[in-house]
């Protein structure tokens, strides 16, 4: 009896995906709750278990699209789990075994190193060349090698294995031809679904909202002095490390109580206010941007923020974000600053009214009391839909960071 593996109903804008990975093999027995593949969405990578024990049958190939309810693979269940090996009986001790003879290098290439994953007909193709695919160069998905890498390199010429008996004056091969220097190549590869959507909300940002930016900085050396004195017995106390990003968290909710337009949304022609204060944190992983949410804000500690923001990285860096952790989010703080960015103008996440982008920290010269004095500066810049938010809105909310983070007793008091 069959058992098919259908991709299911993971949400309700979710109607089609992308096989990202297999994480079983055809004739692979297969156990109930283990990991069979992963499916890419345009939100957030799903992974589909086996509900059922058998022999699984792969239907649907990486990189090919499924529609919800559509048949990936199917399980024989009439199969049995394969018997375990009983241990091999003592061999007779009549004769002295002779010495093993180590294997030939060509047996122990096959047998390979190379940990990128490998699709049957390349890994067939590499069993029966003897081929060790790790010094083949790939043009897959994460640089994996593909059958026709596998055809391009078999096809090239080889250099001629010296023979162990000596040759009678060979006639010198004519020098192969050098390879053109500056050759221009290119290549092709298909857009994953979450890249295609990332794609289609950026367009949609610029092309439904009336978006500006403004700008400021920020002196960090209050936080980064409270960081320093505290960050050990923190991460003593709490199990986490200290950052940044919960000073502007904190920072941002101090200021969306100032400026609720700012925590709202264009709705056709009403404007919706949240009550509410749920803040997305973007997060880059390999597969992309993605931006999971941290509820209620308010009503977290330091502690509790820094917990969050661990976790959604973790889940980020290991694929297991879910949908529910991207869905809502009220205002988006973006970091460009922990790859070097010292200025930008971040894209709103629709249907949010604004974007708090942070950059990175460095020395300038500043004037302080008359004296100029190098202080580790941040750029910041906000921007904003100016169908809901006003100028003198938008500059009061960033005027009311800058004050929340240059002078960090304000988030304990609330002022």
């Amino acid at each position: 009896m069959a058992f098919e593996v259908r991709f299911p109903v993971v949400g309700e804008s979710v109607q089609e995906g992308q096989v990202y990975k297999w994480r079983k093999k055809t004739g692979e027995f297969v156990k109930r709750d283990e990991v069979l593949v992963e499916v890419e969405t345009d939100k957030a990578t799903v992974e589909i278990v086996a509900e059922a024990e058998g022999t699984l049958t792969i239907q649907k190939n990486e990189g090919e699209t499924i529609a919800v309810g559509e048949v990936l693979a199917s399980i024989d269940t009439a199969a049995k789990a394969p018997a375990a090996s009983a241990p091999a009986a003592p061999a007779a001790a009549a004769k002295p075994s002779a010495p093993a003879v180590p294997p030939p290098p060509a047996a122990k290439a096959a047998a390979g190193t190379d940990p990128r994953p490998q699709s049957p007909a390349v890994a067939r193709m590499a069993a029966e060349h003897q081929i060790d695919t790790s010094g083949i160069p790939g043009s897959g998905r994460g640089g994996r090698v593909t059958k026709d890498d596998m055809v391009a390199h078999l096809e090239s010429p080889k250099p001629p294995v010296p023979s162990a008996a000596p040759a009678a004056a060979p006639k010198a091969p004519a020098p192969a031809a050098a390879a053109p220097s500056g050759a221009r190549t290119e290549r092709r590869e298909k857009m994953t679904r979450l890249r295609q959507r990332i794609a289609e909300r950026l367009v949609e940002a610029q092309h439904t909202a009336a978006m500006l930016t403004t700008f400021n900085e920020v002196d960090m050396s209050a936080i980064m002095e409270l960081r320093k004195r505290y960050k050990d017995p923190f991460k003593e106390t709490h199990g986490v490390g200290l950052g940044f990003m919960s000073f502007f968290v904190k920072a941002a909710v101090q200021a969306l109580k100032q400026f609720p337009a700012i925590n709202g949304y264009v709705d056709g022609t009403d404007i919706v206010y949240h009550d509410y204060y749920d803040i997305g944190v973007a997060v880059s992983t390999d597969r992309g941007l993605m931006v999971p949410v941290v509820r209620d804000v308010d009503k977290l500690s330091f502690a509790q923020i820094e917990g969050a923001i661990a976790e959604y990285a973790k889940k980020g860096r290991d694929g297991k974000i879910s949908l529910d952790d991207l869905t809502g989010g009220t205002f988006t703080i973006s970091n460009g600053g922990t790859f070097g960015s010292l200025l930008s103008t971040p894209i709103l996440n629709p249907p949010q009214s604004a974007i708090l982008g942070m950059h990175k920290i460095e020395e300038r010269p500043v004037v302080v009391n008359g004296q100029i004095v190098a202080r580790p500066m941040m750029y910041l810049a906000m921007s904003y839909d100016h169908r809901i938010v006003d100028g003198k809105e938008a500059v009061g909310f960033l005027v009311k960071i800058k004050e929340n983070i240059e002078d960090p007793a304000r988030l304990l008091l609330g002022v």
